[in-house]
């Protein structure tokens, strides 16, 4: 399953149910940052530029199909049952690999709960993402051993943790970035203005990469705002930039320059990666209620992985042993996860109560005991 996946998960239709249709969303093409079109031709862009080696652009197609592929196979372990939920990356693949790959290791990332394609590129073993879906893991990794935090599942929250995190980096003198995801929709909430004053009137490294899949779950984007979503940047006197989100060579140019701009001391800049969320909001979601099909279907024709396979095909960057390899490598990866997650086992009950605070306490210490007993109790009944 690479370039052809989103036929196979396409959402089926209701003939019963009525659905809004919302206005397409268009991006002014002379504002979008694009160096890669839907076509797979290669353009220029005055502003940011990028030169990649063969290999380079190699690396970045496997990246977006192998995550791809562990998205898909997620997606199908929850319907069998095997997730409480998941949150489908589909189609946004570009956004996140591009701009994941754009970090350096001592770099900070605040994601939010969609962010499956960064964490691949941060080296976070697929299978701790699944951990934490499948409930049997505190988190499910060491945020401190990738520079890549927690999952946040509030809504824009996280925007204001990487502009505190980026105001303490600016205090220590530490020649690093921070970088928060967020979606169209956690753009319209109070933290993430708040995040935009404390970053711009505290000059913190901080870039705010917003990943504008067009819906906030049922709302279109334009219930959510009344300018383009990087015009909103302007307001507090830092630059916002929109990019072409399925174009993974401009997500890791547009992304790059903005990441050395917070390192240099110029202070925060807002990145709006225009793209769309081919499935559904979450698995327990249902697009065709809200979402016409055609408007997919438009969308699909800008799949960020059909195009760069284009490109590197035209160009005769890359052969069919390497993208029959490369299914190979998806097939494994998608075994491994599959074979990792039924055999997880359940968590240690205590666990939950560890890494709370540094040196303990009380409190802590006295619900950790009132749940000992607890446990205990059902052993006592059994006897």
């Amino acid at each position: 399953m690479t370039v052809d996946s989103t036929a196979a998960r396409k959402p089926r239709r209701s003939s019963s149910t009525k659905r809004t249709r919302a206005k397409q969303p268009t991006a002014d093409q002379t504002q979008l940052v694009q160096l890669l079109t839907p076509e797979g031709e290669r353009v220029e862009h005055p502003d940011y530029s990028i030169d990649l080696t063969p290999e380079e652009l190699r690396g970045l197609y496997r990246d977006m199909v192998l995550t791809r592929r562990f998205d898909a196979e997620a997606t199908t372990l929850q319907r069998q049952g095997e997730l409480g939920l998941w949150a489908s990356l589909l189609g946004q693949e570009a956004a996140q690999i591009g701009s994941g790959r754009a970090l350096r290791d001592d770099d900070y990332v605040f994601p939010t709960y969609r962010e499956h394609g960064v964490a691949w590129c941060r080296d976070v073993d697929p299978t701790n993402l699944l951990g934490m879906f499948r409930g049997v893991n505190n988190g499910g990794w060491d945020p401190n051993s990738n520079n890549f935090h927690l999952y946040t599942i509030v809504i824009g929250s996280q925007t204001l943790h990487a502009t505190g995190y980026a105001m303490g980096v600016a205090k220590d003198g530490a020649d690093s970035a921070v970088i928060a995801y967020f979606g169209d929709g956690a753009s319209s909430q109070g933290d993430v203005a708040e995040a935009f004053t404390f970053s711009a009137v505290y000059n913190a490294p901080v870039v705010f990469f917003c990943q504008n899949n067009q819906w906030a779950i049922s709302e279109p984007t334009e219930r959510q705002t009344r300018v383009p979503l990087y015009q909103r940047a302007q307001g507090y006197g830092f630059p916002g930039v929109r990019v072409d989100g399925n174009d993974v060579l401009a997500c890791l140019a547009v992304t790059r320059a903005a990441l050395e701009r917070a390192r240099s001391g110029q202070g925060p800049m807002l990145v709006e990666a225009f793209t769309y969320r081919m499935g559904a909001h979450t698995t327990s979601d249902d697009p065709t209620r809200y979402r016409a099909d055609e408007e997919r279907e438009l969308w699909e024709a800008k799949d960020p992985i059909l195009r760069l396979r284009t490109y590197l095909t035209r160009e005769e960057l890359a052969d069919e042993e390497f993208f029959t390899a490369l299914e190979q490598e998806s097939d494994a990866l998608a075994k491994r996860v599959r074979d990792a997650v039924r055999s997880m086992p359940d968590p240690d009950h205590m666990a939950i109560f560890e890494n709370i605070y540094a040196d303990g306490h009380a409190l802590v210490d006295e619900e950790r005991a009132q749940f000992a007993a607890y446990q205990a109790s059902f052993a006592e009944e059994g006897h």
